[in-house]
């Protein structure tokens, strides 16, 4: 089997969906100039029951739109399951300047005759990529009435003043949302509709560790429990209202420790990579109290990883 299958069946991931997989991946070409566009997740997906509903989906021609709090790991699974099914991938950020012409394409003066500029969801159906839609809730009307055409049963795209066009058999799209943002808001049934809905599960000391395993297989045994303890929570504190999900930041946590590789103190590239991405001066010190209780002033990079290279 592919190797990059291989965390699937750590997972104990069906073996029947991986084979299906690996069946789909090689029945569909990707075009020549594409190949750019299909890129190594930053990091592996764990979850066994997520991974299995989402291909499984995929694989029947469906689109998903994962739904869910902060750092519930929405765009690494997209990115994820675009690798997986070796797809290019074709990234739409949804905010109010977003419209059809982004979408679809606009006129354009080429070769002494107007021409189509493609739009991202246009090239993504004619060559089969996999369109992430993120922060579909924030989409304006303009770009929901691309979208309903697009996700429909029909899989077509009728382009004004251009020809119609067939969705390519391996196109999928993907999207996501957070709750509670600003500018967000309620996606309509007809939208909705369209998707299969998967609600992500917020992160737990099992998907914790995995995830900083596999990104620091060398890391401390003591440290990665700390840290993971550290997630956790501020994980609650989110939860209950104490603080705001800004330093919720999976993200911000694992460029902290790629600093601590760099020579930075544990305490300062939390601040970094955590603290700060707190701008309310009494929500910062409650995170800073949270992150002092696990991670001691005195710890240094070797605490984290042993001896650095």
């Amino acid at each position: 089997m592919n190797s990059k299958f291989d965390f699937l069946e750590e997972q104990h991931v069906s073996p029947a969906l991986i084979l299906d997989l690996a069946h789909f991946a090689e029945a569909h070409d990707v075009p020549a100039g594409e190949e750019n566009r299909i890129t190594w997740p930053l990091m592996p997906f764990y979850g066994r029951e997520i991974l299995e509903m989402a291909i499984a989906a995929l694989l029947q021609g469906e689109n998903l739109l994962l739904t869910g709090a902060k750092a519930t790991g929405k765009n690494v699974l997209a990115e994820n399951l675009a690798w997986l099914f070796g797809r290019p991938v074709y990234n739409v950020s949804f905010h109010v300047n977003i419209g059809s012409a982004e979408l679809i394409g606009t006129d354009t003066f080429r070769d002494n005759e107007v021409q189509l500029r493609k739009g991202s969801i246009f090239r993504c159906a004619e060559v089969g990529g996999f369109g992430i839609l993120d922060e579909i809730n924030m989409a304006k009307n303009d770009a929901v009435s691309v979208l309903h055409a697009t996700l429909d049963y029909r899989r077509s795209i009728d382009v004004p003043g251009y020809e119609k066009i067939d969705l390519h058999p391996a196109a999928r799209f993907i999207g996501t949302m957070n709750y509670g943002y600003a500018g967000t808001r309620e996606l309509n049934e007809a939208l909705v509709s369209r998707f299969l809905v998967i609600d992500m599960p917020p992160q737990t000391e099992e998907t914790l560790t995995y995830i900083l395993g596999k990104q620091f297989p060398d890391m401390q045994t003591r440290a990665r429990e700390q840290l993971t303890g550290l997630f956790l929570d501020l994980q609650l504190k989110a939860e209950n209202g104490e603080i705001s999900t800004k330093c919720l930041d999976l993200r911000g946590l694992l460029a902290a420790l790629r600093t601590v590789r760099q020579g930075l103190s544990p305490v300062q590239a939390l601040r970094m990579g955590i603290v700060n991405k707190s701008f309310d001066i009494f929500e910062k010190e409650i995170i800073s109290d949270v992150v002092a209780t696990r991670i001691p002033d005195n710890w240094t990079g070797t605490d984290i990883f042993g001896e650095l290279k």
